[in-house]
């Protein structure tokens, strides 16, 4: 099980990085704050659900490549969730992006807060893709946590992609009113094929 988890995606270079970052910490610093790490563990499960909710489930571009980025990082994920090589984020999306928070963070929280804020969002992302990963295999958790949180993800395949979009973090369905009782929504017709995107390729 672990071992197909850092076959795929970003998850095996993530491992490393976070590995040489704490290690390189260590050795010459700069020291890995517990409080920056929160704050970067933090970031990261706000951002979870509005790169989820506004960004992975925007509507089809009009331009022919950002459509197909679409595809391959979500909507091809709805159109077969089974399938291990479109649930993780790949290291040529992640790497980009956690280079652009890293740069931000310098800029907001200054130089010295970066390592340990890229630190814990890299935590974060790791427990998120776990959790992903448990959500859509043949899996069941022995905890009541992640029970409750696979059936919550599983929620937003099967039932409606319109609601649950917290994926290893429910906090903000609850705040911006997308976690509904799963007996109180209609199932959509779209909940494999977002927005009719692979009507034409029989996968609906």
């Amino acid at each position: 099980m672990a071992i197909t988890f850092l076959r795929h995606g970003s998850n095996g270079a993530l491992i490393a990085g976070l590995i040489a970052l704490a290690l390189s910490s260590a050795i010459s610093g700069p020291a890995l704050s517990p409080l920056w790490i929160l704050v970067g563990a933090i970031l990261f499960y706000a951002s979870e659900y509005v790169w989820h909710r506004f960004v992975f489930h925007a509507p089809p571009a009009r331009w022919p490549g950002l459509r197909a980025l679409q595809r391959r990082l979500h909507y091809d994920h709805h159109a077969q969730p089974s399938r291990l090589d479109l649930l993780f984020l790949p290291l040529w999306f992640l790497a980009p992006v956690l280079a652009a928070n890293a740069a931000l963070f310098a800029v907001i929280f200054g130089v010295a807060a970066v390592a340990p804020m890229v630190f814990g969002v890299g935590l974060a992302i790791l427990y998120y893709e776990w959790t992903h990963y448990v959500a859509h295999i043949p899996y069941q958790p022995r905890t009541a946590w992640g029970r409750y949180i696979k059936r919550y993800h599983l929620r937003h395949h099967f039932i409606s992609e319109k609601f649950w979009f917290g994926v290893s973090n429910p906090s903000f369905d609850y705040v911006y009113g997308t976690c509904p009782e799963p007996k109180a929504v209609e199932k959509s017709p779209y909940v494999r094929d977002l927005f009719g995107e692979h009507a034409a390729d029989g996968l609906r």
